[in-house]
């Protein structure tokens, strides 16, 4: 593996600042953090202020701040998002997810921008709504200017792995924890098509999460009113060293709407597991920022928000990815129902229960009901009103635990940067240095005072450390401390001691700002990929170039490609063509035990098959075997 391969960084969601700040407390090597437009996620935008204070606050842990400009751009927003992209170099980020090539090329030309932005040495990072799943993919957005590669959700790790050894040089990126969109990311157009709100613009409104019929070519009614497209969240808390081997380098977690309790929990769940991995490997991986964190409380990933986890296609098509019984949270299984009474009813179980608790349980009618605890005695539970459709034998499943959710109210957990201090003499009075321990950036500061030495009444070691040791409000703490030969016998004043250490820590503070300047990736061009179809459908449906602007037009013609087609957000007759609004790995045949290509049984079902919506609107389905896709159409 290259050195980028051994660096592992854990990459957290940020909804603003206080959801930043605490993903680094709580271990993340990088932030992800989006401007007040063009983000992806249009309800989760922050001003430059803000971003500029996370950036102050990261760098002191060498942690990234990624700005997510990953929208596509439509002409007349272009000249105001290149305002935006330098206003954020400005603040100091370290990287930009770009989805928009239009953007792109802006963004590698010869402006004073671009200079700009590669002098700052803000990476460019291509993100999920490249929709890249392929080496081909890869080695073609390299070769346009992206230092990193955001990868498809779909892949497993074997195709990770493949990638890797085609396109080495490339950093991978991969989701590892979170919400899961059924189509391949950047490629989805149902919300668009039925709300008109572009999920490439940051407006998706969850077609996916949505009731459906499913009917065959006979009206005949197969699945009714369920989730059939909303997917479980992905949780690969176990898979993380699968996913190193296989060339990962950034473990991404999805959250930009969760609040700072989420980022808590789930990002000390995985940076302590990232840490038992380099402490069992320490030869082969590292973490890529520094410090270390004490955490104040046990995370555990089953009592954050999540609709039961799955670890999807990473080790291969699973049958059991889906929630077709609700798309809301189910959060972790506390015991079965047990006896019921009028006004209260028992657990079968070891979990225990607070005033306050939210439970639910899915009816037999494939419903989830909800209800909140009025009051716990032991594992009897009475609540306010008792809920119908509860009966003994359900599985009962706890999605607001009261008592975590206070814990994670308070301080859970600090960060800082362990350092070593030495004190001694000079010729003309005493120095003190400065040197990071456990870091991937090594730094050493010195300092002098000029005074005379004057024997003290008594030794001064216990003064000297306590004076030089209060490393205040800066992120260091002193894990080491030492004292030269006979260093203790003279007298410093405490004023002195105090100009020693703030001298020594500002010194140390700026070269740990050019070592972390130091580290980022310089921007270079090689020699353009010639491919641009990446998948069948491209070349049938060009709309899924997402060409939005004039300047994503002239590349995809430098590129070659003959007749680039607007953006389907901007081409008013795309929605008259029964057009291909989604691309999904998640298969309804194979999910329902009917794929005979996997061992399935023969479907009593006659194709093709249909997902109908409430109001009447329907989907065609098509199953493409020889990509183990289901693509669906609009009618």
């Amino acid at each position: 593996m290259t050195y980028l391969m051994h660096t592992l960084e854990l990459l957290a969601p940020a909804k603003n600042l206080e959801c930043g700040i605490a993903a680094v407390d709580h271990g993340a090597d990088a932030v992800y953090i989006g401007p007040a437009h063009h983000g992806a996620r249009a309800a989760a935008g922050n001003s430059i202020d803000d971003i500029r204070s996370l950036c102050l606050y990261a760098h002191r842990f060498a942690v990234k701040v990624h700005a997510t400009v990953n929208t596509i751009v439509y002409d007349q927003e272009m000249e105001d998002t290149l305002r935006l992209v330098d206003h954020l170099a400005e603040a100091g980020v370290d990287a930009l997810l770009i989805q928009d090539m239009g953007l792109l090329a802006r963004l590698t030309d010869d402006s004073p921008l671009a200079a700009k932005v590669r002098r700052l040495g803000v990476s460019l990072h291509a993100s999920t709504q490249c929709d890249t799943r392929t080496a081909a993919k890869v080695d073609w957005l390299h070769s346009q200017g992206f230092n990193r590669v955001v990868l498809a959700r779909e892949l497993s790790a074997d195709e990770m792995a493949a990638i890797h050894r085609a396109v080495p040089d490339v950093e991978l990126e991969a989701f590892v924890h979170g919400a899961l969109c059924v189509s391949f990311s950047g490629v989805c157009y149902a919300s668009q098509y039925c709300f008109q709100r572009s999920a490439n613009r940051g407006e998706c409104a969850q077609f996916c999460r949505m009731t459906f019929d499913l009917v065959d070519a006979d009206n005949r009614v197969v699945e009714h009113s369920r989730h059939l497209l909303s997917l479980k969240d992905m949780c690969q808390i176990d898979n993380i060293e699968s996913l190193a081997q296989s060339g990962v380098c950034a473990f991404k977690i999805e959250g930009r709407l969760k609040d700072a309790a989420y980022v808590k929990n789930v990002v000390s769940a995985y940076s302590r597991r990232l840490d038992e991995l380099v402490s069992r490997h320490p030869d082969v991986y590292r973490r890529a920022s520094a410090g270390r964190v004490e955490y104040h409380f046990l995370p555990d990933l089953q009592k954050t928000f999540n609709r039961g986890y799955t670890t999807y296609f990473l080790q291969g098509r699973q049958p059991d990815i889906a929630s077709f019984d609700t798309p809301k949270a189910l959060g972790e299984y506390v015991g079965q129902v047990k006896e019921l009474r009028h006004d209260s009813f028992n657990v079968a179980g070891t979990a225990s229960f607070s005033n306050g608790d939210g439970l639910c349980f899915i009816t037999d009618g494939h419903r989830l009901e909800g209800f909140r605890v009025n009051r716990a005695v032991g594992n009897r539970l009475y609540p306010y009103k008792m809920p119908e459709g509860l009966r003994p034998g359900q599985a009962l499943y706890r999605n607001n635990d009261v008592a975590f959710e206070k814990i994670l109210q308070g301080r859970t957990a600090e960060r800082h940067v362990p350092v070593g201090l030495v004190f001694g003499l000079t010729p003309e009075g005493f120095f003190l240095s400065m040197t990071s321990r456990q870091s991937v950036y090594p730094c050493h500061a010195e300092s002098t005072v000029v005074f005379a030495h004057q024997l003290a009444k008594r030794p001064q070691g216990e003064n000297v450390r306590r004076q030089l040791t209060k490393l205040g409000d800066t992120p260091y703490v002193c894990d080491d401390f030492q004292m030269e030969e006979n260093a203790d016998s003279y007298f410093v004043p405490n004023s002195l001691l105090s100009d020693l250490r703030r001298t020594c820590v500002e010194r140390f503070s700026r070269q740990w700002n050019d070592a972390l300047a130091a580290s980022r990736p310089k921007s270079s061009l090689r020699q353009r990929a010639a491919a641009l179809v990446w998948q069948p459908e491209y070349a049938a449906y060009p709309y899924l170039y997402n060409i939005a602007n004039r300047e994503a037009r002239a590349f995809y013609l430098s590129e070659g490609l003959r007749h680039p087609t607007e953006a389907f957000e901007l081409d008013r007759s795309a929605a008259s063509r029964r057009p291909l609004v989604m691309q999904c790995r998640h298969c309804l045949r194979y999910s329902l035990g009917c794929c005979v290509k996997r061992g399935g049984q023969r479907p009593t079902w006659r194709e093709p098959l249909t997902l109908r919506l409430g109001d009447g609107r329907r989907f065609r389905l098509e199953f493409n075997c020889n990509e183990c896709q289901m693509n669906i159409y609009a009618e």
